[in-house]
């Protein structure tokens, strides 16, 4: 296979290149640097040209690649902490003309690697790859508009085009080489400080490079994908405190954890489910293991990550760095010294010299470390001088007569103002030029401060944006909603009501209870699996946050982003009593707004009075609807109502079981009033075609319908579960 990799010379870069050479592929390589020549072993050709030059077309169709990989988010060729703002734009530029290029070869798959930086906020529930994305700053949107040009030129132009987003990526740093993920951070932190700053309440998981790489690998391998994104993500949540008492552990003694867990919860964490069951998964490498390999690396060669000014870890760490300090602030003077011997000999070899008598090596010798090192030097060189030159003196005289001669003090005079004036200009031109990039760093900040608010700005422009279309269009979504759940039956009244809750909410996890009691609440039906996490009967009044919410009339907002409560919560009341209980989940913390709160509100009453219409019209039939005298339905209503909940159940809105039952030499009415106590008020009881006797079961799978029978059974009644309405 010939792969063509697109990107910079990094880790993630060289390990994948380590890969595919294992698995006996060829490699090219087109680096981005025209200025620079970049090579690496076990790459069979690599073409130093930049993005945007018009030979990037000539090179794919010289190599003719099986797979193009792009490196995208983890591209090191881009300068995004400087000039984001540049960045993007030759970003966007790069991209586009590779895609162009690319899309004119017309076979192979190109793959694009994105990150988790595109998804800015808090999320409660693991992302999926069909989330909107929230990108901030400018090299996240830079990365979101990549993708969404993948998506373009797969829909328009036919190209294979498949996204990964890898959901924070960590691994052994090089030498001196800063990275951005959380564990780097922590043991850097570690390494200068010796305390570890940690947040609790921050939530995110981590893949070790080598596990990225072969995940990776497996999409190159294969062939077609069911997919055009996927996520790739160990899923195995943890938080800042957690790794940080892993890097404790791991870094030694003479480290602490500070904790400083303020702010309301964030949570960002891909969904990688979709890669797990199309390509299969297995993590090689844990938290433990992997903190372990970069906190090791980075001890052993701290010198290469720790400043100066930086204290250091634990008292054998700031003892063997201020040694260092020490040393390396006397070693231009210990330079001095040791160049003062040469020059000291010179100097005597030059007296009497017919070509070298004029040469003054002393103010040579003061002159270089002037202009070398500044003023301080040139004092300390020209001290030394003065004391060769008087040492030289007092050979034919006495030192007295040396002291007296003017000439001496003339000529020391001279090499003192010459020396501190060109140490004098050299500081100068050295202060000038740090205050130039103090000021331009300062500028830097500004711009990105400002940026900064900007994209506050228009967040808040697009929510209001997002309100007044809302407000705009909110007859057309009353009168679909109304018309829509006029269509159905009063038994489905309720399954549907959770769709269009999960449509207008613009939410796939959306779940309806219907209340049972003062505290109990039963599930009624669910869009999702993750609506369904609370179980099929919660204690609602236990719920104490929610329920202080629900019982005054008011939305229910997660703000505390709580685990395994939803993002929002609504009762419907009728006539005073709480009959219904609405739970949307999977809502970014973006949109837990006041605006969603009272969208929700609307809804309620819309679907109150769709179900309260469904519920008048039942009790009007109530005597058509029973056998008389019982609590039996007949074989008109059962059926109706057996046949909503099994269509609800094939859409995967609910669980439901029909269970036939046996009356033996019982009639059925005998039987439906023994058997009234054994099963839930939400459950039913009728007769069909055959005019046997039926119980339905909501919201029971086959596990639940077998403990139902069990009761059955004890009260002398056999039964059978049916798969489908009979």
């Amino acid at each position: 296979m010939n792969v063509l990799l697109i990107g910079g010379n990094n880790k993630i870069t060289n390990a994948i290149i380590n890969k595919l050479n294992k698995s006996n592929h060829r490699i090219y390589w087109l680096t981005g640097e025209r200025r620079k020549k970049v090579s690496a072993k076990h790459v069979f050709e690599t073409y130093n040209f930049s993005y945007t030059d018009e030979n990037v077309k000539d090179i794919i169709e010289s190599v003719r690649p099986d797979v193009v990989l792009f490196m995208g988010a983890y591209d090191t060729g881009f300068d995004w902490k400087h000039d984001g703002q540049a960045e993007a734009l030759r970003y966007t530029t790069a991209i586009v003309n590779i895609l162009s290029a690319y899309s004119m070869f017309g076979s192979g798959r190109f793959i694009y690697l994105s990150s988790q930086e595109i998804f800015d906020g808090s999320y409660a529930n693991d992302i999926p790859e069909d989330t909107a994305v929230a990108a901030r700053g400018f090299k996240a949107p830079a990365i979101s508009q990549g993708e969404g040009l993948c998506r373009n030129y797969r829909e328009i132009q036919g190209v294979n085009a498949i996204v990964l987003r890898l959901d924070h990526i960590y691994a052994i740093p090089e030498k001196g080489q800063a990275e951005g993920d959380p564990c780097f951070e922590m043991c850097l932190e570690a390494l200068k400080t010796g305390k570890i700053a940690a947040n609790k309440k921050r939530k995110f998981s981590m893949l070790y490079l080598n596990d990225a790489v072969e995940l990776i690998y497996k999409v190159m391998e294969a062939g077609e994908t069911a997919q055009f994104c996927y996520h790739i993500s160990s899923m195995e949540e943890t938080n800042e405190m957690q790794l940080a008492e892993i890097v404790k552990e791991k870094m030694g003694s003479g480290v602490t954890v500070v904790d400083h867990s303020v702010g309301e919860n964030q949570r960002l964490v891909l969904d990688g489910r979709r890669y797990q069951e199309e390509f299969g998964q297995k993590i090689f490498t844990n938290y433990e293991r992997g903190v372990e390999q970069v906190a090791q690396y980075m001890k052993r060669h701290s010198d290469s990550f720790v400043k100066e000014s930086d204290v250091g870890g634990g008292w054998s760490g700031r003892l063997w760095h201020n040694t260092k300090v020490i040393f390396r602030s006397l070693l231009p003077f210990i330079e001095s010294i040791i160049c003062f011997v040469p020059f000291f000999m010179l100097n005597n070899r030059a007296v009497g010299s017919q070509y070298f008598g004029k040469l003054d090596f002393y103010l040579l010798y003061v002159l270089l470390f002037a202009i070398i090192h500044g003023q301080h030097l040139a004092i300390f060189s020209a001290l030394l001088a003065a004391l060769g030159y008087s040492f030289r003196q007092s050979y034919g005289t006495s030192g007295y007569e040396v002291l007296l001669d003017y000439n001496t003090y003339v000529w020391m005079a001279q090499l003192f103002i010459v020396g501190m004036a060109v140490g004098y200009l050299r500081d100068r031109l050295r202060q000038l030029h740090e205050d130039k990039e103090e000021e331009i760093q300062y500028l830097h900040e500004k711009l990105e401060g400002i940026a900064e608010i900007n994209n506050s700005n228009v967040r808040i422009k697009q929510n209001f944006e997002e309100q007044l279309v809302n407000q705009r269009d909110s007859l057309g979504k009353i009168y679909d909603i109304t018309s829509k759940l006029e269509k159905y039956g009063p038994e489905e009244v309720l399954f549907y009501a959770a769709q269009m809750l999960a449509k207008l909410m613009d939410s796939r996890d959306v779940a309806v209870y219907t209340v049972a009691n003062e505290n109990y609440a039963r599930l009624f039906s669910a869009t999702s699996a993750d609506a369904r996490r609370l179980g099929h009967s919660i204690e609602y009044t236990a719920i104490e946050e929610m329920y202080n919410e629900l019982k005054e009339g008011r939305v229910y907002i997660n703000k505390t982003m709580t685990d395994n409560l939803p993002v929002f919560a609504s009762a419907i009341y009728s006539e005073g009593e709480m009959q219904l209980i609405l739970m949307v989940w999977g809502i970014p913390w973006r949109r837990m707004t006041l605006a969603e709160a009272n969208r929700l509100t609307i809804i309620g009453t819309l679907i109150q009075s769709a179900t309260v219409r469904a519920s008048r019209y039942l009790d009007s039939l109530r005597n058509q609807r029973y056998v008389q005298g019982t609590n039996v339905l007949n074989e008109e209503a059962f059926s109706h109502l057996t046949s909503a909940f099994f269509e609800a159940r094939e859409q995967g809105l609910t669980e439901c079981a029909l269970v036939e039952i046996m009356p033996g030499y019982q009639s059925q009415e005998q039987a439906a009033a023994m058997l009234h106590d054994s099963i839930r008020p939400t459950d039913y009881l009728g007769i069909l075609e055959n005019g046997q006797l039926y119980a339905l079961l909501s919201n029971t799978d086959h596990e639940g319908a077998l403990r139902v029978r069990e009761r059955f059974q004890r009260l002398g009644y056999d039964s059978l579960i049916k798969e489908a309405v009979v």
